[in-house]
């Protein structure tokens, strides 16, 4: 890293202003950050997809469990944006394969659920440490700065569900008012497959959320590095120094050239100098004789007591319970080496207090995001039950006067429509049979008030009435629309019988009722 070429100002900062750094530095490189993103994600989304089709939910896992490889592409993008000039797409996915190689198996095994993920990043990717390296690495850097990454890891997951959530509700009010409605108990469950594609596009969401939020966590990790980098290695000191240099350099001949040239000769002084004897120097007392050789038991003696002497003697009495040594009894000595390793035990109480408090936080967060699933999926009773609370007064919808281009109004039918389609059926047995049809619609909208518009199909329609649970007018509506569609669109004639049944089920269901 050359701190002279870098493109932000390097001083020290606080952790939350680091992290407002990290979403500056996003949004500056935002275009590449999220092409780069999308470019990687969404063939591999795709790719799950098509392979686990009848398991939506397992191919979301598998693409959200692999999110700490995807995180390499933007830091590597960030890192030479912040020294130097920032790569294009081709660059970025050139170097794909080499970033994805070091210690892929760690990042998705035992450090996939690190809450510091995004802080503990650029020590294995831009420094390249593993193993003790890495640990001791992590832990002088973790000193500061931990806390605000690991808040940044529970900010994130919960931005995440929010987003997701509001494209998912965004995405409910899209759909048809009838598509909703004929929802059963077996679709909201999931146990139909001829809602699989519906699943499909709500992970399809999540992905398009990431694409937005994940280039910010890398970024807010990333400045959070260099931020602690910045306060351990001096890097604002260290720019100071190289600009007074660069400073002094120019001006430094001229510098010279004066005061040679300002300078008085003083002979005098080479004279007194070569004229001072050498014995009038007197070495302090207890100091080594010059003329005496240092030897190196001599130099460890004085070092060894000059290390006694404060500013360098700390010393400091640590008191803890053991077990005496028993050297004649074997046994016991075991025994008390294993109790004196339990009693270490406990010097991790800190380290399990973390540790319950990030259980409790993933915890809570699974409840919460419980909580809303089971609220989505139950979406269509909540919905049946808040019809039973009081409401507004809300203008009665006029039912539409054209459907599937028929007039369905009440004011174009005859008083009786079995009479007016057999006086038609010898001639225009088209025309007859398109009168049914046109009654039977008229009758859905007015009589038994189903919702339908122009938009709805004939499909929809046969949908709508069988949520009326009126197995007669089904079986009716069925036989009709089937006859309709095969002379409409098939031109295919209508037998006798099939006639007459079809006038005599008009009787038997609506002769006994009003028309309007």
């Amino acid at each position: 890293m050359r701190l002279t070429e870098a493109n932000l100002a390097i001083r020290p900062r606080s952790a939350w202003e680091a992290l407002d750094l990290g979403t500056l530095l996003a949004r500056r490189h935002a275009g590449v950050l999220m092409l780069s993103w999308a470019t990687l994600t969404l063939p591999v989304f795709g790719l799950l997809s098509l392979l686990f089709w009848q398991q939506p939910t397992l191919a979301l896992l598998l693409f959200w469990w692999l999110k700490p490889l995807y995180e390499r592409l933007p830091l590597h993008i960030l890192s030479l944006a912040v020294f130097g000039d920032a790569p294009d797409l081709r660059q970025s996915l050139r170097a794909l394969p080499g970033l994805l190689r070091p210690q892929w198996l760690a990042s998705l095994t035992w450090r996939r659920f690190s809450s510091t993920r995004s802080f503990d990043l650029p020590v294995l990717q831009l420094e390249g440490l593993s193993g003790q390296a890495r640990h001791q690495r992590l832990s002088a850097l973790g000193q500061r700065d931990r806390s605000a990454a690991r808040w940044l890891t529970v900010v994130g997951m919960h931005l995440e569900g929010a987003l997701w959530l509001g494209l998912l509700a965004l995405l409910y009010f899209f759909l048809p008012t009838q598509l909703v409605q004929s929802w059963s108990w077996q679709d909201l469950l999931g146990l139909d497959s001829d809602w699989l594609w519906l699943e499909h596009l709500s992970n399809l969401l999540y992905v398009l959320v990431l694409i937005v939020w994940e280039p910010i966590y890398v970024a807010c990790g990333f400045s959070l590095y260099l931020n602690r980098r910045t306060l351990l290695e001096a890097w604002d000191l260290e720019l100071a120094f190289r600009r007074l240099r660069a400073q002094l350099l120019t001006t430094l001949p001229a510098l010279l050239l004066g005061l040679c040239l300002l300078s008085p000769s003083q002979p005098g002084w080479a004279a007194n100098a070569a004229t001072t004897p050498a014995d009038q120097y007197q070495a302090p007392a207890g100091a080594r004789p010059l003329e005496s050789p240092l030897t190196r038991d001599l130099a460890r003696q004085q070092i060894s007591e000059l290390l006694d002497q404060p500013p360098f003697s700390n010393r400091e009495t640590v008191t803890r319970w053991r077990f005496a040594e028993t050297p004649d009894d074997v046994e016991a000595g075991g025994l008390t080496r294993l109790l004196e390793n339990l009693f270490r035990l406990t010097q991790f109480g800190q380290g399990r207090e973390r540790l319950a408090l990030l259980i409790e936080t993933l915890l809570w967060s699974a409840f919460a995001l419980l909580i809303v699933l089971l609220l989505w999926r139950r979406r269509d009773w909540l919905q049946a039950f808040g019809r039973r609370l009081p409401h507004p007064t809300r203008r009665r919808k006029v039912p539409p006067a054209l459907l599937f281009g028929l007039e369905v109004a009440p004011e174009s039918l005859p008083d009786d429509v079995a009479a007016e389609a057999e006086r038609l059926w010898p001639t225009q047995p088209r025309q007859a049979l398109g009168l049914l049809y046109r009654a039977l619609l008229s009758r859905l909208l007015h009589d038994f008030q189903l919702p339908l518009n122009a938009s709805h199909t004939e499909g929809e329609m046969l949908q709508a009435v069988r949520t009326l649970e009126h197995p007669e007018l089904m079986h009716y509506a069925e036989t009709l629309n089937r006859h309709w569609q095969n002379l409409a669109y098939g031109h295919q004639p209508l037998a006798e019988p099939r006639w007459n049944e079809l006038c005599a089920g008009w009787r038997a269901l609506f002769d006994g009722r009003p028309g309007r």
